[in-house]
């Protein structure tokens, strides 16, 4: 049931949650404005789904509907549907049932798609909708865009998801390694109908659980009990489904689903953006089953946050190119102008693929991933060892050769594998894996797309969580930081079947699932990659039992693991020359 608001001022002042309001009324003439503030939307289904909705007061044509569907229910809300309205639009914000106002039990990623149809499905019976809808947002909005897409609304004309999440992909998991950041957010989005801010922000409660966690050697799935509470159905769900299965297919399009797509789509993301590998799953899903898709990207030396509307001047240290410091949310709205009012395409625009070449101070175009490159550099991991590192070889080196690494999952003094783009340039590289470096380059060139590989290896074990880091050691000593994996070796043919391997017997384990960029390589500039194994509080720990990760504790660890990384390994590095 919804319930229509459309009331004086004084009135929506009552029955609206305006402490934003209150905040912006200096600097805006709320007056101006018709705003529904308590919309419910039923479904099919009886759930019911909440939502605001704002336009002007003046306007008296129909107009296209700018539309935002978030699980992050707050109340400066109201200003995203407000610069809407301001721009010539409708503006709606709807939430994920169970948020806001809805009285729905909350279920997060399962009905998104759904539900966010059917809000679609009410904004076009509404007597201002000229029945053309654009949808906008970051992270989970954006994931909830493509979930709308799954079962297209004939009214949804264009969607533009920033840094979009893709459940199963790379959130709970990453190339099927669980990450313990988003146990804390199951309580963020779920202990009321907006957002506990004070309980997620509390670092040292989720820093003790974790460390506890490590330190004890408990299995994943007791995080909940280790934090005192009772026992996390959402995050456990989560846990129960390790493969990308049909649990997280369901949830976005899936194969053939993308064939149906043919709206016209902008995908906004960085090369340090957490979501780039599942906005570049969309895309390259979307162009793979749809030869004729209508789909561009924008990306360039940005987070995850501001890939969606302004970036930083300084990223994680790095001072960006001054090219690259572009307003993508003023670029959003000019696609909706573009696409829903026949305006002009962003300038920005000139080709599919729209890139920013760190260091060289430039924006590239190119009509697809693949024509980003003209060449490639490919690089064996050598036994050659020189002071505390390996040679990274042009040459393929002998392939029984081996270079081996050993592992203590029972060893709580130290950690292996972390994440580096806490920052992006290095004096020093900290690390206690295996370190490859290569000889310097003999000429300039551009690194531009995502690098991929091929392991060999031999392990005493039947699966292993590891990572490859990627860098660049520039002539004046600094290490920059260019692009990374992490991936679980029983996964390693396909994200739906985990194949375990088998103890002491060589086996090739392909990665191409790594984060894409786009640098300017100076001459005698070196290759490095530090290759590592997963023992750590921040992911999932993989003792190689073999049996499920999620339930193994440090009993399963046994025999300290023994990998032999062999010389006929290498990744391939793609290049412009």
């Amino acid at each position: 049931m919804m319930r229509n608001l459309f009331l004086p001022l004084f009135l929506c002042l009552i029955i609206t949650n305006f402490s934003f309001a209150q905040q912006v009324q200096k600097k805006l003439d709320l007056h101006q404005y018709i705003i529904d503030d308590r919309i419910l939307i039923k479904t099919k289904d009886g759930a019911q789904i909440s939502a605001l909705s704002v336009r002007k007061k003046e306007s008296a044509i129909k107009l296209p509907t700018i539309f935002i569907f978030t699980v992050y229910a707050r109340e400066s809300d109201l200003q995203k549907a407000i610069e809407a309205a301001d721009k010539g639009y409708v503006g709606v914000v709807a939430y994920t049932r169970g948020k806001r106002y809805s009285p729905s039990p909350f279920i997060p990623y399962e009905y998104d798609g759904a539900d966010a149809n059917e809000v679609i499905d009410w904004i076009t019976k509404q007597s201002w909708s000229n029945q053309k809808v654009g949808m906008y947002g970051g992270s989970y909005s954006g994931f909830t865009q493509w979930a709308a897409t799954k079962k297209l609304h004939p009214a949804l004309k264009t969607i533009v998801p920033s840094a979009a999440a893709a459940p199963g992909l790379d959130v709970p998991m990453t190339n099927n390694v669980f990450m313990s950041f988003t146990f804390p957010w199951t309580y963020y989005v779920s202990n009321n109908q907006f957002l506990d801010e004070a309980d997620y922000n509390n670092n040292g409660l989720w820093n003790m659980v974790t460390e506890k966690w490590f330190q004890e050697g408990k299995a994943y799935t007791q995080l909940d009990s280790l934090a005192g509470r009772p026992e996390n159905k959402m995050f456990r769900t989560w846990l129960a489904h390790p493969s990308y299965d049909r649990y997280w297919q369901h949830m976005i399009p899936y194969q053939k689903d993308f064939a149906k797509i043919n709206i016209p789509i902008l995908t906004t993301t960085g090369y340090y953006d957490g979501g780039q590998i599942s906005a570049l799953y969309y895309l390259k899903e979307h162009n793979k089953y749809n030869p004729k898709a209508n789909h561009y990207l924008l990306i360039g030396p940005y987070g995850h946050f501001g890939s969606q509307g302004y970036p930083t001047a300084i990223y994680n240290r790095y001072k960006i190119d001054s090219v690259a410091n572009i307003p993508i949310h003023d670029i959003i709205y000019q696609w909706f102008d573009y696409i829903l009012k026949g305006g002009v395409k962003p300038a920005i625009l000139k080709d599919k693929i729209n890139y920013q070449v760190m260091g060289a101070n430039q924006w590239k175009h190119a009509p697809s991933l693949a024509s980003m490159t003209n060449d490639s550099l490919t690089f064996y991991l050598s036994n050659q060892l020189h002071k505390d590192s390996y040679l990274l070889s042009r040459t393929k080196p002998k392939p029984e050769k081996f270079v081996p690494q050993t592992i203590d999952f029972k060893d709580r003094s130290d950690t292996h594998s972390y994440y580096w783009a806490k920052n992006i340039s290095y004096d020093t590289l900290y690390h206690n894996g295996q370190l490859y470096m290569s000889e310097p380059l003999r000429e300039p060139m551009e690194f531009s797309g995502a690098f991929v590989g091929k392991m060999m290896v031999a392990i005493n074990k039947k699966d292993m969580d590891y990572s490859v880091a990627l860098f660049e050691l520039t002539p004046e000593g600094k290490y920059f930081y260019l692009s990374y994996f992490m991936g679980r070796a029983s996964y390693a043919g396909s994200p739906s079947v985990r194949k375990l391997l088998t103890p002491g017997e060589k086996v090739m384990l392909p990665f191409s699932n790594t984060y894409l960029t786009s640098k300017k390589l100076n001459k005698g500039s070196r290759i490095v990659i530090i290759v590592n194994i997963n023992k750590n509080a921040t992911e999932q720990i993989n003792y190689g039992s073999g049996k499920e990760v999620n339930k193994e504790t440090i009993a399963d660890a046994g025999k300290p693991l023994q990998i032999k990384w062999f010389t006929d390994s290498y990744i391939k590095i793609p290049v412009w020359r």
